[in-house]
């Protein structure tokens, strides 16, 4: 428990050692200025390393730097912005007293010493302090586990792909250390290829976690199952398997699952109440709307299957309603932007889509995720 008591006047430095040190507290440093406080702190260096100081006990009238000025100063220091700083002083100005307080002071403390008061203040801010750092310490264990988790997270998510048939990529441009979009693409046969694009209500811890609950069946789900009908089906089956009475709320997510033949050019898909794909075929543009509601709302759910034939090649760009509302609260406004970026574009290219798309965008960072996917045949 280190303390650091700094007043010009000796007989007061040793008044409040021996009083603290009587009191079970041993470890002190004595300073006569602020800039002897400076030195101490090693403010003018660049270390980003926390000054092991537990708490100041400072004296307001100093010369050359006075106690306001020199508190204002170290609590602007980043690294020495949670060291807590009491007055011991004997001006009575409440205007002055209330400067102290402004400058980040939490407490004073009035001269002549009272031995109790002063010692009941400093086990009050020790207390604050403690209870800081606690936090403080936790937050950092937090980061370190949710930078853990968002590893994890990017890790499962598929990697690029390409063929002599097809070419498959997408950005994905989370809005915070935990997305709830995820894009997933396997071969289901000869020529034959499963892409799923989904959205999870919300972003954060919660709705990654849901996210890597669906991740643990999407493979088995689209590689057995393959149909657009039957791959939504059970992923709705699973998750209102999620829901119980006692949830205070109940997870969905929208989706795009779409089956892409490159033998037979079509692209069959199921639209689960997900911002409508945009197919380029020849020229010719495809919005793919038809499907079903989000999944997880209901046990049974009616599905529509859609199907799109092309003839010699196809761009599609499947996008989480993120980039749609980032361009325009209009979600129709939000999808032309897209098209006339899409064709605009180079034949596969979703990173300079993005950029593109840019110039459309509203102004400021996204509020959501944002995820587009590609495929290209």
């Amino acid at each position: 428990m280190s303390i650091v008591i700094v007043d010009d006047n000796a007989t007061n430095l040793l008044i409040i050692e021996k009083i603290l040190f009587k009191a079970g507290y041993t470890d002190l440093i004595m300073v006569s200025s602020a800039r002897e406080l400076y030195q101490l702190l090693d403010m003018d260096s660049p270390s980003t390393v926390e000054v092991p100081i537990d708490l100041i006990l400072m004296d307001m009238m100093m010369p050359e730097i006075d106690g306001v000025e020199a508190c204002r100063t170290v609590q602007a220091h980043e690294r020495f912005r949670d060291i807590p700083i009491i007055f011991v002083t004997a001006m009575g100005d409440s205007n002055k007293l209330a400067e102290a307080l402004d400058a980040g002071a939490l407490d004073y403390v009035m001269k002549p010493i009272n031995k109790v008061e002063l010692l009941a203040r400093i086990r009050s801010t020790l207390r604050l302090k403690f209870e800081k750092d606690w936090h403080k310490e936790r937050d950092k264990r937090i980061k370190y586990e949710l930078d853990l988790a968002k590893q994890v997270q990017l890790s499962v998510l598929s990697n690029p792909f390409k063929d002599e048939q097809i070419e498959i990529s997408a950005v994905y441009k989370p809005s915070s250390e935990l997305a709830g979009d995820f894009y997933a693409w396997y071969p289901i046969g000869s020529n034959r290829y499963g892409i799923i694009l989904l959205d999870m209500m919300g972003h954060g811890i919660s709705s990654s976690l849901v996210c890597m609950y669906i991740y643990s069946a999407l493979k088995d789900t689209i590689t057995s199952i393959c149909s657009p009908e039957g791959v939504i089906r059970e992923l709705n089956g699973r998750m209102n398997q999620l829901h119980n009475s006692d949830n205070l709320i109940n997870y969905y997510f929208t989706a795009i699952y779409m089956v892409l033949d490159t033998e037979h050019r079509t692209i069959e898909y199921v639209n689960a109440g997900h911002p409508a794909g945009i197919a380029l075929l020849d020229g010719d543009v495809k919005l793919m709307k038809e499907g079903c509601c989000a999944l997880g709302f209901f046990e049974e759910i009616e599905i529509t299957k859609g199907i799109i034939p092309y003839k010699e090649h196809a761009r599609i760009v499947m996008y989480t309603d993120g980039l749609s509302e980032w361009l325009d609260d209009d979600q129709e406004e939000g999808i032309d932007k897209i098209i006339r970026s899409l064709k605009a574009a180079p034949d596969h290219d979703p990173d300079g889509l993005i950029e593109r798309i840019y110039p459309f965008a509203k102004s400021g960072s996204p509020k959501d995720d944002m995820c587009l996917v590609m495929i290209t045949t």
